[in-house]
């Protein structure tokens, strides 16, 4: 490959996740995929290796160097971060839990200096990370605080885009988290990155509405009366193409569907369940309003087919090509 050649492809850093789950295998499958990217693993690279022998590819691993575009199929740049202690497949060892974040906020920093174009991240398990005492919620709260913005996640399956108006919280915080700065908050970075990322010039977002019938009139809340319809009404002023309050049992029907670019939703278990049944195995984690690409797989660790070689790459695959995609739009606007 020529230099002019490997300065267009855009270099991608994948971080391999739990330790003991299914991310360390799934890495070394698609590194024997061909992709227009240079990919760069973050993980342990003994594990890697390891790893790459249950799934039956051979993987050659190379120290990554800034400055080298030395990716080709099956062979990859890896930059080693090590383990406190050995990993077993579909073992959680707390121990380990440093280790994670230590790869995901290498491949943060390295993505906000301009040294990645995106980040594709493999699963984590929160519990064993909050049970070695670190405060945990999720990929998604974890960048937004090291970036110092605020973050949307938004799955996507193929046309089906369907964002959080709130996300990993118990059901009964949501209603008080649902503020009208933090709507009007989330539905400009919303709007920012379909036109910016995904090049959808007026992109129309659907706002489903809290409660059953989205309130009713009132008569099932009163969030839609004070709170959502307030904030579509100004943003609407600014010419932003907004339908709802909806109620999301009719909202997520076909022939409403294909009206509409994205779909957001109040809370997690409101939007992605009827996403994850249309595309599990190939949905994509998005995070909007990071200063860089972030992509994520849609399901979690696997412990159970962790180290069995059997693990689906598909949603993994996905994730690295929606990224490589939207880092052709070059770096984030502000919202």
């Amino acid at each position: 490959m020529s230099p002019e050649a490997a300065a267009k492809r855009p270099r991608i850093a994948l971080s391999a996740g739990e330790p003991a789950g299914i991310g360390p295998e799934l890495l070394a499958a698609i590194a024997a995929d061909d992709f227009a990217a240079d990919l760069v693993l973050i993980g342990n690279a003994q594990l890697l290796a390891e790893r790459a022998q249950v799934t039956g590819h051979r993987l050659a691993l190379d120290d990554y160097a800034a400055d080298q575009h030395v990716w080709k199929t099956g062979r990859v740049a890896v930059i080693d971060i090590a383990l406190p202690v050995p990993s077993h497949a579909g073992h959680l060892d707390s121990r380990n839990a440093r280790h994670v974040l230590d790869i995901l906020s290498r491949a943060a920093d390295g993505a906000q200096s301009g040294e990645f174009d995106a980040i594709v991240t493999a699963p984590v398990h929160k519990g064993i990370i909050n049970d070695a005492g670190i405060g945990f919620s999720g990929h998604t709260e974890f960048l937004a605080d090291r970036a110092g913005c605020d973050v949307v996640m938004m799955l996507v399956a193929e046309r089906l885009r369907v964002a959080l108006a709130t996300t990993h919280l118990p059901l009964a915080a949501v209603p008080a988290a649902i503020t009208r700065e933090g709507l009007t908050s989330t539905l400009r970075i919303l709007h920012a990155d379909l036109r910016q990322r995904f090049a959808i010039d007026n992109p129309r977002i659907a706002v489903l509405g809290l409660n059953p019938h989205a309130g009713e009139g009132g008569h099932m809340g009163r969030e839609e009366i004070e709170t959502i319809t307030p904030v579509i009404e100004q943003l609407r002023q600014e010419g932003f193409n907004l339908f709802g309050p909806l109620p999301a049992d009719t909202a997520f029907v076909p022939r409403h569907l294909q009206h509409f670019d994205a779909v957001l939703a109040m809370y997690h278990d409101q939007g992605l369940p009827v996403l994850k049944h249309a595309g599990f195995g190939h949905a994509v984690n998005v995070t909007l309003g990071l200063p860089y690409v972030r992509t994520s797989v849609d399901h979690g660790t696997a412990l159970d087919l962790a180290g069995s070689g059997r693990a689906d790459a598909g949603s993994l695959r996905a994730a690295l090509q929606l990224a490589i995609e939207l880092s052709e739009h070059g770096p984030a606007t502000a919202n």
